[in-house]
């Protein structure tokens, strides 16, 4: 199963969210940075879980909302 499956099974409401996030952003933001900003709005307490190896892919904006706190 992908992680995106695994994802929308596992936090729909974060999934939905994230799928907005990246349709406004147009092809900019990939589903999974905006699934890591989304979860992070509900669940600060997360933020160690999110430092692990996510880099932001060819052509994608990373996130810059993460990386401040």
């Amino acid at each position: 199963m992908s992680t995106s499956a695994s994802r929308w099974l596992l936090s729909p409401w974060t999934s939905w969210r994230a799928w907005q996030l990246t349709r406004a952003s147009q092809g900019n933001l990939s589903f999974d940075a905006a699934w890591r900003r989304v979860r992070l709005e509900r669940h600060p307490d997360e933020m160690p879980y999110q430092q692990h190896g996510h880099l932001a892919a060819d052509k994608e904006i990373d996130d810059p909302t993460a990386r401040q706190r």
